[in-house]
């Protein structure tokens, strides 16, 4: 294959994984807008349910209203959860796990490492893609309506020291650290939030025995379904685990490239052992949420 063609098909290629990606963050942005909706309308059915009890027959007809917006709350959320389901989750972690393989593929071929040491690189990269492809296939209608970006420029990536630095180090400081302190604080917030339920739900209970406060007795209740709404979207979102497997990875990937300069090894084949052996720890991050996400919270 001449060269201006081997450019074009890593080009192509380059875009393709763009259109999976893409496909990944749409379906993972429309689970967490789902699952954050389902959110809400528990919250809301619990909040309507006790003003509904608590409007009683002096306002009939508040009281009503607040019992069919309960109803209508209450009703939504198992349609909404109905909405991100196995397959749903499953679809996600396959996208992304397929855009994570042309990914690794395009970098190996770009730093002319592996494989790709072979004269035709091309065809290896083709034939690599292909198979990917073939196990995606019946993904395809995630991707269909997204266009492949012809015009987005190639990572700068031509040898192993252009690979550590742009693919290795750059998945470090410009993602999996980042990832790691984003799911720290949602972390953070959530359980915040757990405790100022708890807090708020200790306080209605005393003020409720120590005063004789009935309505305070009712709200109890509803503070504490809504801290377990809370603590169970908090175990939908593993956003503990998510954490320490970013940072897992981003430990890991140091490990590997301090000890590849410590070494002094240079060789061919210790640079296609670092290449392999990063590519490996970015793909079992991949495969472990393929496993996390697709069981049982």
């Amino acid at each position: 294959m001449q060269p201006a063609q081997a450019t074009r098909l890593i080009s192509d290629s380059w875009a393709q994984q763009a259109s999976w990606s893409t496909a990944a963050n749409r379906q993972k942005r429309l689970i967490g807008r789902v699952r954050a909706a389902a959110l809400l309308s528990g919250v809301l059915a619990a909040l309507l349910g006790a003003a509904a009890a608590q409007a009683g027959p002096a306002h009939a007809v508040t009281a009503a209203w607040f019992a069919f917006g309960a109803a209508i709350a209450a009703g939504v959320v198992p349609l909404l959860n109905g909405q991100v389901g196995q397959r749903q989750i499953q679809d996600w972690t396959r996208l992304r796990s397929v855009s994570e393989a042309f990914k690794a593929e395009v970098y190996t071929c770009l730093a002319k490492a592996g494989p790709y040491r072979e004269a035709d690189a091309s065809a290896v990269l083709h034939n690599a893609l292909a198979a990917v492809r073939a196990e995606a296939v019946d993904l395809l209608h995630h991707v269909v309506d997204i266009p492949a970006d012809s015009s987005r420029p190639l990572p700068d990536v031509h040898d192993l020291d252009s690979y550590v630095r742009v693919r290795v180090q750059g998945q470090i400081v410009g993602y999996y650290r980042p990832r790691a302190l984003r799911m720290r604080g949602r972390l953070r917030s959530i359980r915040r939030a757990e405790l100022s339920l708890g807090g708020l739900a200790v306080v209605l209970g005393a003020g409720s025995g120590a005063f004789h406060v009935q309505s305070a007795a009712a709200w109890v209740a509803v503070v504490s379904t809504v801290s377990a709404t809370v603590a169970a979207y908090s175990m939908a979102g593993k956003y503990e685990y998510q954490e320490l497997e970013f940072l897992r990875t981003a430990d890991e990937l140091e490990r590997l490239i301090a000890e590849w300069q410590l070494s002094g090894d240079r060789t061919e084949q210790a640079e296609d052992a670092l290449v392999s052996r990063c590519e490996q720890v970015i793909s079992v991050l991949n495969d472990t949420w393929m496993v996390k996400w697709t069981s049982e919270p």
